[in-house]
């Protein structure tokens, strides 16, 4: 029963960071204004700022914070760490190089952007995957190759800002991780590319159990932990590409959430992987609202705020020792 209310829960933050996020700004919309906007479709100044700019922008922080929650619940049952997100293996740096080439060098291929982004982040993959390779990829050399790509895409990332530092000014907002300026556009850009993660997502959620056991015991039970591995690490990929293409760098999502799912539902990824997507949703949208209403007149980005609100509970994470998932 604990599961079920801690979803319920869950649910509950959600619809009220949501709501949140469209009452809350430099203009102050009512709930009854809200609710005759989205129901009645009344004309008024109010409408144009819920439909053309709080409510993309809340919907697209949802599936930013879902994607983020589950590609890092996914990657922590990989490494079997508490420790690890999507950044550690070169998703994040892979994904940011291929979106800043289109956003620099290639802009009239904006649209482009979530197909180039999973495209960076899948190659980073394959390069930390091979370095880390021998008969089979431990976790331990997985996250030591990740850290030499992440080094590496980092170092061609601000090699080719440098040389177009005439165009990077536009970029630099995108580089913190943010909200701003996103339209409907940019909600019917993703959505089709989330539609297929969520699908592969619920085919992995077998996978990441079976790994939960360690290597030992699933080969025991006769089950291929390198093709589930490498399955999962695939749709963690997927999964931040998609937010990195429409909302730049954001991080600790992929960290802080899981783990914190984790003390309350444990580790079977049947509840933890939809309550990581909910809870994940729930705190970008708190954490968007907040980084645009609360420094009024100057809107931070959002990644700015979730880094200075998750390098404390890291920092909290490193000190209480980190620990290991699974039984391995």
């Amino acid at each position: 029963m604990t599961r079920q209310i801690a979803l319920v829960v869950s649910l509950f933050i959600l619809i009220a960071a949501m709501l949140y996020g469209l009452i809350i700004g430099s203009v102050h919309v009512p709930l009854q204004t809200i609710w005759n906007v989205l129901v009645h479709h009344e004309p008024s100044t109010e409408e144009q700022i819920i439909w053309n700019f709080r409510l993309p922008r809340v919907l697209i922080g949802a599936c930013v914070g879902m994607v983020l929650a589950m590609s890092g619940a996914f990657m922590q049952g990989v490494m079997r760490n508490p420790l690890a997100d999507p950044g550690i293996i070169g998703v994040s740096a892979g994904a940011g190089l291929m979106a800043v080439l289109i956003m620099i060098i290639f802009p009239e291929y904006y649209y482009l952007i979530p197909v180039a982004a999973f495209v960076g982040a899948w190659i980073a993959v394959m390069i930390t995957y091979a370095l880390s390779w021998k008969q089979g990829a431990v976790p331990v050399r997985i996250i030591l190759a990740g850290v030499a790509v992440n080094s590496l895409v980092g170092a061609i990332t601000s090699g080719i800002m440098q040389l177009y530092s005439d165009r990077v000014q536009a970029v630099l907002p995108w580089l913190a991780g943010g909200l701003s300026g996103v339209s409907w556009y940019h909600l019917d850009m993703i959505l089709p590319y989330v539609a297929v993660a969520l699908i592969l997502s619920i085919f992995a959620i077998r996978h990441a159990n079976i790994l939960l056991l360690g290597d030992e015991a699933a080969k025991l039970l006769g089950h291929p932990t390198e093709k589930s591995r490498f399955f999962l690490i695939i749709v963690s990929t997927l999964l931040a590409g998609i937010a990195v293409s429409v909302s730049g760098l954001i991080g600790f999502v992929g960290l802080v959430v899981p783990h914190i799912v984790r003390m309350f539902v444990g580790s079977d990824y049947k509840f933890l992987l939809p309550m990581s997507a909910i809870c994940g949703a729930a705190l970008v949208v708190f954490a968007d609202t907040a980084a645009r209403s609360w420094f009024d007149p100057i809107e931070l980005p959002v990644g700015i705020l979730l880094a200075a609100l998750g390098g404390p509970f890291f920092l909290y994470l490193l000190r209480r020792g980190g620990g290991r998932i699974g039984n391995s």
